[in-house]
């Protein structure tokens, strides 16, 4: 299969290894992050329950082998990793797109064929598993780096790469459970008012943000009420006070 193009230059092979550096290391973090935040609601400390609540949850509806959707992932989304805007950020990934149910033969149907409704029911049962969305995300990168470069069959090698297990994901994806995670994805998508007119459609608090969604992270900004701002959006408001 030829490699998903994708608009300006490819994205380098030192640029992946740094990814995997990065989310290598974050999903290390996590660990601890994880530890420390649970301790600290059990005691009732840092207001935790009141930051969740302050989040603002951001919706990316995509499909695995959209070239649109890997690129927007790649190297929009991942932006907020490393800018902390994930500490404001809900993220939640759906990757069913435009993919159709055939009732009649009880199976899915995929834009980009059966390869791709394998890929994105192994995303949903990755996003059922972790939980974390550090670890989550950065599998879920490396699928879509590889199919960005054609070489989205290679999608298992992402478990070493991340020092991630390949069990608990595969046994979800094996039993069928992936599938049915996916059907409450599709009854989402399908129920979005107003629908999704093209991918990836990026949903900001029940509200579409339509063809500016490069543009994400200032929407962020705007809608987060919160006291902590990330650097990120100070930058953002300074820039919007300039214009």
């Amino acid at each position: 299969m030829k490699p998903l193009h994708i608009s300006g230059s490819q994205i380098s092979n030192s640029t992946m290894t740094s990814a995997y550096l990065f989310f290598t290391s974050l999903i290390a973090c996590s660990i601890f992050l994880t530890t420390f935040s649970s301790a600290a609601a059990e005691n009732g400390r840092f207001g935790v329950s009141r930051i969740e609540a302050q989040k603002v949850t951001l919706s990316v509806y995509y499909e695995t082998l959209c070239p649109f959707c890997a690129t927007f992932i790649v190297k929009n989304l991942a932006q907020i990793f490393d800018n902390n805007l994930i500490t404001i950020l809900n993220l939640r990934l759906v990757p069913w797109g435009k993919a159709s149910i055939n009732s009649s033969k009880n199976s899915t149907v995929c834009q980009h064929g059966p390869d791709e409704c394998r890929r994105n029911s192994v995303e949903a049962c990755a996003i059922n598993v972790l939980h974390d969305v550090n670890k989550y995300f950065a599998f879920i990168y490396c699928i879509e780096f590889l199919a960005i470069e054609g070489r989205q069959k290679e999608w298992q090698t992402c478990f070493s790469s991340l020092g991630l297990p390949s069990k608990p994901i595969l046994d979800c994806y094996k039993s069928g459970n992936g599938t049915k995670i996916e059907q409450k994805y599709a009854n989402e998508t399908m129920h979005l008012n107003p629908p999704l007119k093209f991918l990836p459609w990026l949903v900001l608090n029940n509200q579409p943000i339509g063809n500016d969604y490069k543009n994400f992270a200032a929407y962020v900004c705007k809608a987060y009420k919160g006291n902590k701002v990330p650097l990120a959006c100070q930058y953002v408001h300074l820039k919007q006070k300039t214009e």
